[in-house]
């Protein structure tokens, strides 16, 4: 369940296709500046093919980085989270027969 979550804020956050943008537009203004040295056909095809390489890097990063998500921290609060609960009901508890048996004794000595 957090790791669908992680994946899902992941995925919202729009960062690899914000990298991936980035360099689509770096690509065009490189060959822009260097026009001088190759065809528009040239041009279009090598922007098109480093803007499919780099949309699979970026979909490799994000499986590799929701496949490595570290899930031991969440685990671990989880379960102190649960301990701690367990441990205030029994406070309590013991908490409410001290009262009680504070109770009976002022009730037998009055």
């Amino acid at each position: 369940m957090k790791t669908e979550e992680f994946s899902k804020h992941l995925l919202q956050s729009r960062i690899f296709d914000t990298y991936v943008g980035a360099v689509f537009f770096g690509t065009v203004i490189f060959f822009v500046l260097n026009s001088s040295f190759y065809t528009p056909l040239e041009m279009m095809i090598a922007i098109v093919f480093i803007t499919i390489l780099f949309k699979g890097l970026a979909n490799i990063m994000i499986s590799m980085t929701i496949s490595l998500f570290n899930l031991s921290n969440e685990q671990d609060r989880v379960e102190f989270e649960k301990s701690s609960n367990s441990l205030e009901s029994l406070v309590n508890d013991l908490a409410i027969q001290e009262a009680a048996t504070q109770s009976n004794k002022t009730i037998k000595n009055g």
